[in-house]
């Protein structure tokens, strides 16, 4: 498995993978590929992630910037993260978790936020924070 950095070619296969991901997630309005294409056209995709498997991308993840209500700078929201769902179980989706919040530490990340299942996140170091 390669993980790479988006280019303009994969963004047919990343709404793909994305539809297939959240296709039969009951909680999913099925709206996370137009939310990709709506951060991409106004420049707030920070990291954009592919996972790729013999030249076809299986996996994606998006950060992007956040605003965080203290005033604190250098948030970035998680998510979507997508993968095929004969490619899950597998490791990918943490790998893609794992390699962006390197990346966004190397550009001075300060946190992330997410919404979505506290199971899967909690295993990968995130908390819920609830006031």
């Amino acid at each position: 498995m390669i993980i790479r950095n988006e280019t303009g070619s994969d963004m047919e296969a990343i709404s793909k993978v994305t539809i297939a991901a959240f296709k039969s997630l009951a909680i999913s309005q099925h709206t996370e590929q137009f939310i990709i294409n709506a951060l991409r056209k106004a420049n707030a995709l920070t990291v954009s992630l592919v996972a790729e498997i013999d030249g076809q991308v299986v996996g994606h993840i998006a950060f992007s910037p956040v605003t965080i209500s203290d005033g604190s700078t250098g948030w970035y929201g998680l998510g979507p993260v997508s993968v095929f769902p004969e490619h899950q179980k597998k490791g990918i989706g943490k790998s893609l978790i794992h390699e962006g919040l390197s990346l966004l530490k190397k550009k001075g990340g300060q946190g992330c936020v997410l919404v979505g299942h506290p199971d899967y996140y909690l295993r990968l170091g995130f908390q819920n924070i609830r006031n």
